[in-house]
């Protein structure tokens, strides 16, 4: 039995249930306190604009990122893995108004956190996800359906034994790959240079995907992509944020039909 939210109407504390296998998870969930203006958000928000990735059904992107017209089929949609509290999520949403960004992240202050800022700032480019991304991509999302995937700043998972908690894998790259369109953009950001060697180094071994810089290399920080306060704080520390833009490349051709 699920436990139930913890604001009603709101994001589920365990949205896929027992009914998925144990396995290595790349992410660890924070649960800090939730203020009256996140909660708020999280209350009136959530079953507009949220949803529980239970892993029971597939995801009709177009009705997702609907509005009062109806369906929109024609938007692109990017996939932003771990949006901390949002900011950036919220920067880019405002400035690329016709991409909706489907965010996900088990920070439940950062959920509300997002959600306020959508609606403050007029937003309806913006969907909040709750829970794995690893059941998203494996069991809801459609084939061929995203323009984009970014992961801004993962967990580096520093100690040599967690290392395998790393979400930049080749097992990831192979699941993440067929929900992407040919010439779709992964991009990832790190401030950790052994996490950055990893990424370049993974990226570039996998076929699905290939780097947009002609050296194979790390690429220029885009304009798009917001500095937060989490990136500050280490360049205050003098990390060097390294970004990764590769492109996926399109998959073998479908046997011919008889």
């Amino acid at each position: 039995m699920q436990a139930a939210p913890r604001f009603p109407g709101g994001p589920s504390p365990d949205p896929a249930g027992s009914h998925h296998e144990r396995r290595i998870r790349s992410f660890q969930p924070r649960r800090s306190r939730v203020t009256t203006s996140q909660g708020d958000a999280l209350r009136r928000l959530w079953p507009k604009w949220g949803l529980d990735i239970d892993g029971l059904r597939p995801l009709n992107l177009a009705e997702l990122f609907g509005d009062e017209r109806g369906a929109r089929p024609d938007m692109p949609v990017v996939l932003e893995i771990g949006f901390g509290m949002g900011e950036a999520t919220a920067q880019m949403a405002a400035a690329d108004p016709d991409t909706g960004i489907l965010a996900v992240d088990v920070h439940t202050p950062g959920q509300g956190n997002l959600l306020g800022l959508a609606e403050r700032a007029g937003l309806d480019n913006v969907r909040v996800a709750n829970g794995d991304a690893i059941i998203l991509l494996r069991e809801m999302l459609p084939a061929e359906s995203l323009d984009g995937l970014r992961v801004y700043f993962p967990d580096p998972w520093p100690k040599a034994r967690h290392h395998k908690r790393r979400l930049i894998q080749p097992e990831f790259l192979t699941l993440a790959a067929p929900s992407l369109k040919p010439g779709a953009v992964l991009h990832c950001a790190t401030d950790w240079e052994p996490y950055a060697e990893q990424m370049l180094e993974v990226l570039t071994a996998h076929p699905d995907f290939e780097n947009t810089q002609p050296d194979g290399g790390y690429a220029p920080r885009p304009a798009f992509r917001p500095r937060t306060r989490f990136e500050g704080q280490g360049l205050d520390k003098g990390h060097v944020v390294h970004d990764l833009l590769f492109r996926r490349v399109p998959g073998p051709a479908a046997p011919a039909q008889d």
